[in-house]
């Protein structure tokens, strides 16, 4: 029997082959923690009696939810975290680095095959680049802090064969809007979605993350794209590592299989109020906004920015 990406990787986890379904204690190959999550997961630790993490080396700490501090709390958290960073030894990416999901992938610190951890539930952005990353809770991670392993139960995978060309100021992020339109907010629940087709594989590594980070919004444990050339690409100059392959077998078993094509596929927008609510951009087209915000862990990568600026041009906004 063929096996899912999903399954190879806790099976490199765990050191013996292990299928969906199973329930496993797996070491974690890093761990991040950020300024609203971390100082509870920190508690834990302690509480657990830990005295010391179990692999400073493997832990990611930063600060991007409240930078600036915008209240006292917030500033007692940044030095609350700063002087566990010390004691431990812990790399501390701390302010100015930005968003911690796009600075874990710009740094290299999660690549494939690897088992990563978040605090935070868009921490699997970081199977684009072919790891099982997945977002855990503060005490769960408390407890990976201390023991660098976490119980998980292996999960079914989805895949999603995409192809097509994306029209003029069509995207990556259209594409996952329209996918989770049609899979629900809850239709991927504790599941792996397996990115594939000619569509992803001619995706930069933006648009692979913006697909990865969204795949939670469907429920999913993780988003994977199958490491690549533009994997490696990514990676060489960020990660001393040596190519290997990493795909799933011809005859895996697939809790679903389905398939998009783009090449006909209108800009998307999820309104009001879940974010399975998609409709084409030409429905709501006109409907007054008295905000908009660009920036986000979804979409915070220069290539956006770029996007933004050609769409402006020199028109100014308030």
């Amino acid at each position: 029997m063929g096996a899912t990406i999903a399954e190879k990787i806790f099976s490199r986890g765990c050191r013996r082959e292990v299928a969906a379904g199973e329930v496993v204690m797996s070491p974690v190959d890093a761990a991040m923690i950020h300024d609203i999550t971390g100082p509870l997961a920190i508690q834990k630790f302690r509480e657990m009696g830990g005295t010391r993490v179990f692999d400073p080396e493997k832990v990611i700490m930063l600060f991007d939810h409240q930078v600036p501090a915008d209240s006292i709390p917030a500033a007692q958290n940044h030095i609350f975290m700063r002087m566990f960073a010390e004691e431990q030894g812990i790399r501390n990416l701390d302010l100015n680095e930005g968003v911690c999901h796009q600075v874990v992938e710009e740094r290299g610190l999660a690549a494939p095959g690897e088992i990563v951890v978040g605090a935070d539930s868009h921490t699997c952005m970081y199977g684009a680049t072919g790891a099982f990353a997945t977002g855990i809770g503060s005490t769960d991670m408390g407890f990976v802090l201390k023991f660098g392993a976490l119980y998980f139960r292996v999960p079914e995978t989805i895949r999603l064969e995409v192809t097509g060309s994306f029209p003029d100021r069509v995207g990556p992020k259209d594409l996952i809007l329209a996918i989770g339109g049609d899979i629900g907010a809850d239709g991927a629940t504790y599941r792996a979605i397996e990115f594939a087709g000619e569509t992803v594989e001619g995706m930069g590594m933006a648009g692979r993350m913006t697909c990865c980070n969204m795949a939670v919004e469907m429920g999913a444990k993780a988003g994977i794209v199958p490491p690549d050339r533009v994997t490696w690409e990514y990676l060489k100059e960020r990660r001393d590592l040596e190519p290997f392959g990493l795909a799933a077998d011809p005859d895996s078993t697939y809790a679903e299989e389905r398939s998009y094509g783009v090449s006909d596929l209108a800009p998307q927008v999820a309104v009001p109020h879940n974010v399975d609510h998609v409709v084409d951009v030409g429905e709501i087209a006109g409907t007054h906004v008295d905000q908009v915000f660009i920036g986000s862990c979804t979409n915070g990568r220069f290539e956006d920015l770029q996007e933004v600026a050609e769409v402006m041009g020199d028109r100014k906004f308030a």
